[in-house]
């Protein structure tokens, strides 16, 4: 028999934000989720991106900075997650 655990506590009534730094965003072929990977610097997210590209569907989802996105899609938009 698998036990089933509660939550304890309050939940967060803090909204989640991105750390600062440059995101890609992956996801699997023929799969509707996806992760947001963070690196600090351009170069390091285009060599993720060529890491991944071969396997999964890779998107340029934008610099994040003071809680804003810089550029890519999201430009001007404050960070939600």
């Amino acid at each position: 028999m698998a036990m089933e655990q509660k939550q304890k506590g309050r939940p967060a009534t803090k909204p989640v934000a991105l750390k600062e730094g440059y995101y890609i965003e992956l996801r699997t072929k023929g799969s509707s989720s996806a992760i947001k990977l963070r690196r600090n610097s351009m170069a390091e997210i285009e060599f993720a991106t060529k890491q991944y590209e071969k396997s999964k569907i890779v998107n340029y989802l934008g610099q994040v900075k003071d809680g804003k996105w810089v550029d890519g899609k999201n430009k001007g938009k404050k960070t939600t997650s």
